[in-house]
């Protein structure tokens, strides 16, 4: 019986034809990711490149005696005065409380009760607080708002006992994480920012937690919003509605090419007014942190510098652009 010498057709894909599947199927892909994330980041991302770039930036004539002023994506330095000087961060401090809490908490609707035991310390140093009181349970999500918000002392001292069993445990869990992203000049005593003079940071380091803190969703909703009411609890049955120290000094966030779009404010007389914030000018972001400012019966001066360099900003970004 005579047999069939004739080789089978290989059914193997040319390298060709490999290459070819592969750039068709990499097409789609670019083509689905544009129409699903147009409006989840891709078009500022795109509009971003549009804009020209604004490489320096002068920041001279401020109230506040340090500022820096980076890109959030990348941390380029745009401009600064004092970068590097050691400031203390007053409430700046909770960024990182924050940060921590939504990072350590499994369960932001768990239910956390105030010990009545914080509250006589936070009585005799003034610190400012959201409004809650001894034995009050709270959502840990209306604590987080509580921090960056009104800057409630009570929140953050809540969360940190919640998370560590104590302050002192959580303020090293603090400066572990200060290490880790790359704070190289900072040291934290408490959760709150209530003066220590051992208690430090600089306005680079604070840019450096800021720029980490917004890369997550849950610090921008909460960093954004000018107000918040909880639920009803054990003690307020109506709950308790508080609002942003930002954006009570900052009636319209809006500046040339762009918006402030939120951040966290501090005050000590040891350090005076203090902010952290970042802003969106052109399509791209920026972080503004500046410290020091006097109180010179505007307790908003740190919010008209703010307003001044980001406005400075997008002036310069419309000028390149027209150029």
């Amino acid at each position: 019986m005579k047999k069939n010498t004739r080789r089978r057709k290989s059914r193997r894909f040319s390298p060709t034809r490999l290459i070819l599947c592969a750039f068709v199927e990499c097409i789609v892909i670019c083509t689905l990711v544009v129409i699903v994330g147009w409006d989840y980041g891709v078009k500022d991302w795109v509009e971003g490149f549009r804009q020209p770039v604004v490489k320096e930036l002068d920041l001279t004539g401020i109230n506040s005696p340090c500022a820096i002023l980076i890109q959030a994506k990348g941390g380029k330095v745009i401009g600064e005065i004092q970068g590097d000087q050691r400031i203390y961060p007053a409430s700046m401090t909770k960024i990182m409380t924050a940060v921590l809490a939504i990072e350590k908490l499994k369960d932001l609707d768990q239910e956390i009760t105030l010990g009545n035991e914080m509250f006589a310390a936070l009585y005799a140093g003034d610190a400012t607080q959201a409004g809650f009181q001894p034995g009050e349970t709270v959502r840990a999500i209306d604590l987080l708002y509580g921090v960056l918000l009104p800057s409630g002392a009570e929140c953050c001292i809540g969360l940190a006992e919640e998370i560590a069993g104590s302050e002192d445990a959580f303020v090293e869990l603090m400066n572990e994480k200060a290490e880790k992203i790359g704070m190289e000049n900072t040291h934290f005593c408490d959760s709150t920012g209530l003066h220590d003079p051992e208690h430090y940071s600089t306005p680079r380091d604070m840019a450096v937690l800021l720029k980490y803190a917004i890369r997550n969703d849950t610090f921008r909703k909460i960093a954004e919003s000018p107000w918040h009411s909880t639920p009803p609890t054990n003690i307020h049955p109506d709950g308790i509605t508080y609002y942003s120290t930002l954006f009570n000094g900052l009636p319209d966030a809006s500046v040339p090419a762009g918006k402030i779009l939120g951040g966290k404010t501090g005050y000590t007389s040891e350090a005076g007014y203090c902010l952290a914030s970042y802003a969106r000018i052109g399509g791209r972001e920026y972080i503004l942190v500046t410290a020091g400012a006097p109180d010179n019966g505007s307790a908003s001066s740190h919010i008209q510098d703010a307003r001044t360099v980001y406005s400075r900003l997008g002036e310069a970004a419309q000028a390149a652009g027209a150029a």
